[in-house]
């Protein structure tokens, strides 16, 4: 049976569908109450990249995030699209950075991503929310320092747990370590012994699990000690 839902739906991708093209990114539309949020429409230009027909996406169900993206990232903003889907407000725009690929056997690709509540249903309920995805371009020369921050926010994803296990005193060590000063120097600054110092800084090296100043300076950097 038709129902006023489908009759909305389709004519909303239809719409959307008509000036696809004209736009310099990707378009996603998702059906928010049906079961994994159902992918009802991608523009041809993200069809082609991905390989996949629009048949075989609708199809895919709950496979269609873990095939085509990071999930490491997908953990992360899935349950912030899923909170501004309950919001209900379709003023709200949330952005967000991630990685897909074609297949496992190709390199990620960043994409720089917003998505917004594009309809309601009769009752006044989000129905479909919409995506627009571009890629960041490697080329680009602001795309080098985006990388840099990714690739930090992707460290700090990583190594999240062991820079958990410093205690409040071990990360003001490893911060002035970080920077460059001597087990001495920390001595003098903290007021502690040189010993302590060492003993900080061997605990320090092992809950990071890491055996240079450098590997250090990359958790400074990631975790904002410096």
């Amino acid at each position: 049976m038709v129902t006023d839902t489908n009759c909305s739906v389709t004519k909303k991708i239809a719409e959307i569908h008509a000036v696809a093209d004209d736009f310099p990114g990707i378009i996603i539309i998702h059906n928010i109450q049906a079961d994994f949020n159902k992918v009802e429409y991608m523009s041809p230009r993200g069809l082609a990249i991905l390989g996949i027909s629009l048949e075989e996406l609708r199809a895919m169900g709950d496979a269609y995030f873990p095939r085509f993206f990071n999930m490491e990232d997908a953990n992360e903003y899935l349950p912030k699209f899923l909170e501004l889907m309950q919001q209900n407000d379709m003023s709200k725009v949330y952005s967000f950075f991630q990685q897909v690929r074609r297949s496992p056997s190709e390199p990620w690709q960043w994409y720089s991503s917003s998505v917004k509540i594009l309809a309601r249903d009769e009752a006044g309920k989000a129905l479909l929310s919409v995506t627009f995805a571009v890629p960041v371009n490697p080329l680009h020369h602001l795309s080098h320092k985006t990388s840099r921050l990714l690739e930090e926010n992707n460290f700090l994803r990583r190594h999240f747990k062991e820079f958990s296990s410093l205690t409040l005193r071990e990360k003001e060590i490893a911060r002035e370590l970080a920077l460059g000063l001597s087990a001495a120097e920390v001595s003098e600054k903290l007021h502690i012994t040189f010993d302590t110092v060492k003993t900080h800084r061997k605990n320090i090296y092992r809950k990071l699990n890491i055996g240079t100043a450098h590997q250090l300076q990359e958790y400074a950097r990631a975790f904002d000690l410096i």
